[in-house]
């Protein structure tokens, strides 16, 4: 047992994953909200949107997976979901709607929430069959 009390501990470890796809989730929400009311600023920020809020409900709903097939599907589909709204992020800053040090945080965020499912899902397919 270590001496640490409990509070620093709990602050020491990564966020779980469930508490961190809804907070990117939130993030992309506020995005959309800062974007300028241009049409293709607009056109970006929808499709940024589904694409950006739909990680969170499908790494939930990756929990209620009925086989580890299932649950690999549903993780590819996070994967599929973050890639894309990579290219909405991209699109964002590449047309000057948003300037990349303002995106920088989300974008990382966005590279590394696809590093995580990317390895979850090759560990899992790399388990045994039973």
């Amino acid at each position: 047992m270590s001496d640490e009390p409990k509070a620093t501990r709990a602050a020491e470890r990564p966020p779980d994953l469930r508490v961190r796809t809804r907070d990117y989730a939130l993030r992309i929400i506020k995005l959309y909200c800062a974007l300028p009311k241009t049409t293709h600023a607009q056109v970006l920020g929808k499709q940024l949107l589904r694409s950006g809020t739909s990680v969170a409900a499908q790494y939930r709903e990756a929990h209620r997976a009925k086989s580890s097939a299932d649950f690999v599907s549903k993780l590819d589909g996070v994967v599929g979901e973050l890639d894309e709204s990579d290219l909405w992020l991209d699109l964002i800053v590449t047309t000057g709607i948003m300037k990349s040090g303002r995106m920088a945080p989300l974008i990382r965020e966005t590279s590394e929430l696809i590093a995580i499912f990317v390895a979850s899902t090759k560990r899992v397919k790399s388990r045994p069959h039973k």
